[in-house]
Order: C-alpha cells, then sequence, then structure tokens
C-alpha cells in the first residue's frame, strides 16, 4: 500500500491554508493603509486654512431714559465704519429694538448713529434699518450693527480621535506619526492675524517708487560717492566711543 498521496495531500492542504492565512493578513493590512491614509500627514493639509464669510458687529446699549450715545459708544460706531470701509462686503444692517421700554431713547440713538456713519463715508445704500422685538423681555434689548466680510479660518480645534499613548488601536504611534490634532492652534492663530486673506492666494501689487530719492541715488552712484544716507543724530544714540 503507497502512503505517498495522503502525505501529499496533506502538505496540499496546510499550503492552502497557509496561503489563505496570508492573503487575510495582507488583506488587513491594506484596509488598515486605506484606513489611515485617509489623514493627511501634513498639518497644513490636515487643518487647511481656509476663506469664507463671516458677520462683525458691535452693540450699543441705550437706557429707557436717554437717548444719544456715549463717548465710548461713538468711538466704538467710528471703528465699525472705519474697518467696513477697509473690509466690508455687505451693507451695515442696524437693528434698533421696537415695542420695548427703550424704544424712543433707541430711535434718537439711531438718528445720530446714520449721521455719524455717513460722516464717515457709508454711503446711504451701504445701511440699513430694520427693527426688531427681543424674544426675552427680561434682558435690556441693544443696537445691533451688523456687515459681513471675507475672513480666514481654520478648525475647528481640540479633536482628538486617537490615544495620544501606546495602544493596539492607535497604530500612528508605533510610526512615529503626528497626532491628528498637531498645527491645528498653529493654522488657527495664523488666520487670525491676517489682515487681508487674498494674501494667502496672491500678493499684493507694488507701490511706485519714491522718484526724487532714486534720482539722488543714481546721481551719488554716477559720481562714485557712497549712496548710504546718513543721520547727523546717529551718534547721539551710541553709548560709548568704542569703535571710532
Amino acid at each position: 500500500m503507497n502512503t505517498a498521496r495522503p502525505q501529499i495531500r496533506y502538505r496540499a492542504a496546510g499550503l492552502g491554508a497557509a496561503l489563505v492565512g496570508i492573503a487575510l493578513a495582507l488583506g488587513g493590512c491594506q484596509h488598515d493603509e486605506v484606513a489611515t491614509a485617509s489623514i493627511p500627514d501634513d498639518y497644513k493639509q490636515r487643518h487647511p486654512i481656509a476663506i469664507e464669510e463671516q458677520n462683525r458687529s458691535i452693540v450699543v446699549f441705550v437706557g429707557h431714559a436717554r437717548g444719544g450715545l456715549t463717548a465710548a459708544q461713538r468711538a466704538d460706531v467710528m471703528g465699525l465704519a472705519s474697518t467696513w470701509l477697509h473690509e466690508g462686503t455687505g451693507a451695515i444692517h442696524i437693528d434698533v429694538p421696537s415695542g420695548t421700554p427703550n424704544a424712543r431713547p433707541a430711535a434718537e440713538s439711531l438718528h445720530e448713529i446714520q449721521a455719524m456713519l455717513a460722516a464717515a463715508g457709508v454711503p446711504p445704500r451701504g445701511i440699513t434699518t430694520r427693527p426688531y422685538q427681543p424674544e426675552d423681555k427680561r434682558f435690556l434689548p441693544p443696537i445691533r450693527l451688523t456687515y459681513s466680510k471675507i475672513a480666514a479660518v481654520a478648525g475647528p480645534c481640540g479633536l482628538w480621535p486617537e490615544d495620544l499613548g501606546p495602544s493596539m488601536k492607535n497604530k500612528s504611534w508605533f510610526e512615529n506619526k503626528d497626532y491628528y490634532n498637531f498645527g491645528c492652534s498653529y493654522q488657527r492663530n495664523m488666520a487670525a492675524m491676517i489682515d487681508n486673506p487674498s494674501d494667502l492666494e496672491q500678493p499684493r501689487p507694488e507701490t511706485p517708487s519714491y522718484t526724487p530719492r532714486r534720482i539722488t541715488a543714481f546721481e551719488k552712484y554716477r559720481k562714485g560717492t557712497p549712496t548710504t544716507t546718513t543721520y547727523p543724530e546717529a551718534d547721539k544714540a551710541k553709548l560709548s566711543d568704542t569703535g571710532k
């Protein structure tokens, strides 16, 4: 009786089971690779700075027995008018309380606000007024001034989808990769400090050169004299005569 064939069959069956196990393991590795590849490694791609339209607003509180604005409120209104001329993308909406104990003083303050905005250079079509009634009568309803602007934003921050410590679920720790929230606060602060969001997409145009200064520098260069500017007050700022 020949026992070689059953042994060959057993070996073939064992080899097939091993191949199936290897295939399953590779499939699992491929699945994990696809899952982790969906999160970018670069924090600039993981927390990009986006350009969107936001609202800027101030409130002006008016009591029921007083009309007009205080000095601080006038400064707030003029500051909003100045920033609107620089960054506004829509009209200034003024919400005035109606049917409240301070409705009449608020109407008087509204005329002063409109006059200040016009004096600051805001055109009449750039101001819209609309009455409103507060939902909660217990609080003093203010006059709200709001306009839209283009802003750079990033985030939200504080998302922790994985543990920072070593674990079987957190494979990025063993791969020495940045945690998910890394770089988010930097991107958010950078977006908040940008004066003009369009600077992220394109540089600003150069201003024309100062022609009189350029002519003076070229004339010195033509004569072979130093082109540096000397200031008589420069020596007064020195603490000692060392180096002379």
